[in-house]
């Protein structure tokens, strides 16, 4: 069996100890590329509720956490009318459980030592497929959920006017590692008929605001950008959208999933779902995620493709080895501010 990573941390006044992994599911279930512990009989990429009763869990007291960032405080008092909100609706104490890195996040809901929990846009396939995680959600609007997109822009005057007009041109991405910037173009141009260093030749900018400064200039002919970057850009001000043209604009990429843990009971799933979708951000939490005032209802299969789709293209694995990886790339960063 996997080794389990052992988690030690006082909440609510109770120390969360070592507990035993999950039994394995049935060896000839269905679950695509869910870990050996889960099934998908239903085909929806995500972790089947227990069929076996007596493996869902009822606790009395919900251990909900939020994606690791620097300041983890921040988002505990953000979360804190939301917990409240969230005991009321299923009847149970709620604490607040703060972790490390994101490896750890994902290692604590595989152990069933966290029950709801906020996972980031990537570690969210590993949340999925390693811990059972079941996302229902992520912030967001009447009009949809708070993400932003993939643009691949260019200078109104330039004579480009389309994606196949970029061949034989120089675009610049920002950083190897960047998703909008880089990893997410190479993904998805090649199926609009546009190969990134094949067609065009790729310069690294650095930044998303140097690349579009840097299209606006004329120093390269086009350039993938985020679309939040480039809103708030044309919004203060720095740049006139009037003068720049949209090549392409990609799905919409989603912001952190908001998931429960597969083996929770029935009875408590529909009571925290419910909690999720009719919950209202307060003022101060609107403030805290950039005017985002509800959670909006997604589903991984659907709503998390796009993202999938550039994982497989880019050679990242939601698995064992990919998790083992990111783990270590934590560590190291982790290491380096020291």
């Amino acid at each position: 069996m996997r080794s389990k990573l052992l988690l030690c941390a006082a909440v609510g006044g109770a120390m969360i100890m070592g507990a035993s992994a999950p039994a394995f599911a049935d060896e000839n279930c269905p679950r695509g590329s869910l870990d050996t512990l889960y099934c998908d009989v239903d085909g929806d990429l995500v972790a089947d509720s227990p069929t076996d009763e007596s493996k869902w869990k009822d606790p009395s007291t919900l251990v909900f956490t939020y994606t690791p960032v620097e300041d983890p405080a921040v988002y505990r008092d953000a979360f804190a009318d939301f917990q409240e909100y969230l005991s009321k609706a299923t009847g149970k104490k709620v604490v607040y459980y703060t972790v490390q890195s994101n490896s750890a996040e994902i290692e604590a809901m595989r152990s069933g030592r966290l029950h709801i929990a906020g996972f980031s846009t990537g570690p969210t396939g590993f949340a999925v497929n390693l811990a059972g995680a079941v996302p229902i959600a992520v912030k967001g609007t009447p009009d949809g959920f708070q993400g932003y997109n993939l643009i691949m822009i260019t200078r109104k005057d330039s004579g480009i006017k389309s994606l196949a007009d970029l061949k034989g041109k120089k675009v610049a991405h920002t950083s190897p590692s960047s998703n909008s910037g880089n990893l997410a173009p190479r993904a998805l141009l090649p199926d609009e008929g546009l190969v990134p260093g094949e067609d065009y030749e790729i310069v690294f900018s650095g930044k998303h605001d140097q690349s579009v400064m840097g299209v606006v200039s004329g120093d390269y002919d086009a350039a993938p950008v985020a679309s939040d970057v480039y809103t708030r850009m044309v919004a203060r001000g720095v740049v006139n959208g009037d003068e720049i043209e949209v090549l392409y604009r990609s799905p919409k990429f989603p912001t952190s999933s908001f998931a429960y843990a597969h083996d929770l009971h029935p009875d408590l799933v529909r009571k925290i779902v419910g909690a999720f979708h009719t919950y209202r951000f307060p003022k101060p939490m609107q403030d805290a995620f950039k005017g985002a005032d509800r959670f909006y209802p997604i589903t991984y299969k659907a709503d998390w493709d796009v993202i999938r789709t550039i994982a497989n293209a880019t050679g990242a694995s939601y698995d064992r080895k990919g998790l083992d990886a990111m783990a270590a790339k934590e560590a190291e960063k982790k290491a380096k501010k020291k």
